[in-house]
């Protein structure tokens, strides 16, 4: 065996009789020679590759004949000229979780797709169908529709992930194969990072291309700590800023599809939150600009019955810091419905302890959903009462309510005013608008100027049409 230079002996020496006395944890060290630095990942990589598979989803899209409308074309071929349909495929990864064939994968990668076909690394296809899928979490689980025992990669815990921790990625970029690359965890509770819900991201360095989404992100005992999903990339290629969704948020999303669950749950909170400025923790004699903020309360919500007020700061849930409301959303959810959560709350520089028993939201008035017709600029929308429940579907605060626009149709008088989906109607011709039946009774008069006040991201808007 070669011998190890003194100055990188003594280095190593040093380092490991003072990284302990720094609060380091006992299991984790530097190389202590050279034998050492020779390791490899190979071994966990044979041991959990198998259960990393590609995913092909492909898709019809009908693509408008470019001579439609053209009279000299339609002279020789008749008025009804025929869209053209071509096949679109997209690849992505995805990972077994159950011995059954249960495969988590991204929503972006099968959305809108007719046929889904899994394959594994040693080359066999197999068709799946889809149990759950939800596109603001960016999750789906897939059943792979065979009778037999496949490898599985553990699903473990990622609330235990430390910034600094070896992890390995292993996905199918840009379509070149299975490819695994290695890097640390660079850091964690990373939002604003994509404009679905999970503000909760884990950010590494290894290398994450188009290709890896809903492939594994896994830790040194070969578990699964969370499905790649996104790049910060101007190129489309990686730059050493990955992010992945946390393995303790699939884990609950699993079990919602093993369930039999159609659509994934969010727990409702009744309250809304705001992130702490570096002027608000001033102003409240908080060291740190981090938590949530409680801006409002609905009555008789979870929140409410928890003893929740505005003005204080959720600083910590079942002990864990939360960093800001996206976190603190995350925390929630990943406790489970019907839980109790067990909240840290400050205000005037003091802390108290409260519990929160999480539940779904409620339906508190009927939908009674319409679609307006008639000669008006709101025909082509499609209305419903709001409650918590509706406007948790659309991702909007829970404590809105009135009529709100579920849909669109494509091509309506409405669509072509700018109307869109998640818009709340305030007002119409000077009258408050507080339920569908009441909408529809006010878009069949024929005024001669319409006057519509609604209300989108927060902001009243007002609207004047002939």
């Amino acid at each position: 065996m070669l011998s190890m230079p003194k100055s990188i002996s003594l280095c190593l020496l040093a380092l490991s009789l003072i990284l302990p006395s720094q609060g380091f944890a006992q299991d984790k060290t530097v190389p202590q020679s050279r034998p050492e630095m020779q390791l490899s990942f190979a071994p966990l990589v044979k041991q959990t590759s198998g259960a990393v598979v590609n995913v092909y989803a492909e898709r019809v899209v009908q693509r408008q004949n470019p001579f439609a409308g053209d009279p000299f074309f339609e002279q020789f071929f008749g008025q009804r000229m025929p869209n053209r349909s071509e096949k679109q495929s997209s690849l992505g990864s995805g990972v077994i979780v159950s011995h059954n064939g249960l495969v988590v994968t991204n929503n972006h990668v099968i959305q809108g797709a007719d046929d889904i076909k899994i394959a594994l690394p040693d080359g066999r296809e197999f068709p799946c169908e889809v149990l759950l899928k939800d596109e603001n979490i960016d999750l789906a689980v897939l059943k792979i529709k065979a009778k037999e025992e496949f490898p599985v990669l553990a699903i473990g815990n990622s609330d235990a992930v430390e910034v600094g921790d070896l992890v390995l990625a292993i996905g199918n970029p840009f379509g070149v194969g299975q490819t695994v690359t290695s890097g640390i965890v660079s850091a964690l509770a990373r939002n604003q990072v994509s404009s679905g819900d999970v503000g909760f991201f884990i950010q590494t360095d290894a290398s994450i291309n188009p290709g890896n989404s809903g492939g594994a992100l896994m830790n040194m005992r070969g578990e699964l700590i969370g499905i790649n999903t996104a790049i910060f990339s101007r190129g489309g290629g990686s730059n050493g800023i990955g992010f992945a969704i946390p393995a303790n948020l699939v884990k609950v999303f699993v079990a919602a599809a093993e369930e039999g669950k159609t659509s994934f749950e969010k727990p409702y909170v009744g309250a809304t939150f705001q992130p702490v400025t570096s002027e608000v923790a001033e102003a409240l004699g908080l060291k740190t600009a981090r938590g949530a903020i409680v801006v409002s309360v609905t009555e008789g919500g979870p929140a409410d019955k928890a003893g929740l007020k505005p003005g204080e700061v959720i600083t910590a849930a079942n002990g864990i810091a939360v960093e800001h409301p996206d976190a603190l959303w995350y925390r929630l959810t990943t406790a489970g419905l019907g839980k109790p959560v067990h909240l840290t709350v400050s205000q005037n520089g003091g802390e108290r302890q409260l519990t929160m028993v999480l539940g779904t939201a409620p339906e508190t008035v009927p939908r009674d959903e319409r679609l307006i017709e008639g000669r008006n600029p709101f025909a082509g929308l499609r209305v419903a009462n709001l409650s918590p429940k509706l406007a948790t579907e659309l991702r909007l605060p829970t404590d809105k309510t009135g009529v709100v626009v579920s849909e669109v149709v494509r091509g309506s008088p409405a669509a072509r005013l700018g109307f869109q989906a998640g818009d709340i109607v305030v007002s119409l011709n000077g009258d408050a608008v507080s339920s569908t039946k009441v909408l529809q009774t006010l878009a069949a008069s024929n005024p001669s100027l319409w006057r519509v006040e609604i209300e989108r991201d927060g902001q009243r808007i007002r609207q004047f049409f002939r």
